[in-house]
């Protein structure tokens, strides 16, 4: 799906900051916003110093969603679960290179279950090591604060690296989503669309808001 050709950018809003015990009427709301994917992050408490959920949460948000569930996943040897999040009804899973001994590999294994495969870099891990990667993924995900909490402070060279990002992919992917997880609000997403992202993921700034589906659509419009 080309994006740089005119299309807008893409929200994700993140359920990690939805309301657990209402978790099917934060869904439902979601349905009937202008988000394009519903974010869902999964953590082991290894990888990332929390734990979020797991497969029956998956499948129970896949029950009640109409939105793509881009998946993605902050745990130690994902490999292991691959199939299940596709099976859960994962459309993208997206894993992340400090995690993965044999990239290219994980990559083409979640392309052959049917899923969007993307690649996740921590704050500290340089956009350069995505080089002999870049043609064979479908999202690199930005990770604009440090994986394992919500509501952390925005860290500012992120819009660098996007931008080194946006013009690695030039020649090889120009049709590459560009996602950034972590601290986005109505502040920041002008500049990081400027910079080059595509796909933007947002969790507190949503579900904390008086009206989540007035501020998806703001952040739709910007």
């Amino acid at each position: 799906m080309p994006i740089f050709g005119g299309m807008k950018h893409l929200i994700a809003p993140s359920i990690l900051a939805a309301d657990f015990a209402n978790l099917q009427r934060d869904i439902e709301m979601l349905n009937q916003s202008e988000a394009d994917w519903i974010h869902v992050d999964i953590m082991d408490g290894l990888f990332v110093p929390n734990i979020s959920f797991g497969f029956p949460v998956v499948e129970a948000v896949n029950k009640y969603a109409t939105k793509p569930l881009d998946v993605h996943l902050m745990i130690t040897d994902p490999d292991r679960y691959l199939k299940n999040f596709a099976d859960a009804g994962a459309a993208h899973i997206t894993v992340h290179y400090e995690a993965c001994t044999h990239l290219h590999r994980t990559i083409q294994a979640i392309k052959e279950l049917g899923c969007k495969a993307g690649v996740a870099l921590n704050p500290h891990t340089p956009v350069a090591l995505l080089e002999d990667i870049i043609a064979d993924v479908d999202l690199v995900l930005i990770m604009s604060v440090n994986p394992g909490f919500g509501g952390q402070k925005f860290i500012q060279n992120t819009y660098k690296k996007i931008e080194q990002l946006k013009t690695l992919s030039a020649s090889q992917n120009p049709d590459l989503f560009i996602e950034v997880d972590g601290g986005v609000n109505i502040g920041n997403t002008p500049q990081l669309i400027q910079a080059g992202a595509n796909a933007l993921v947002a969790g507190n700034f949503v579900f904390s808001s008086g009206n989540p589906l007035a501020t998806i659509k703001e952040l739709k419009q910007i």
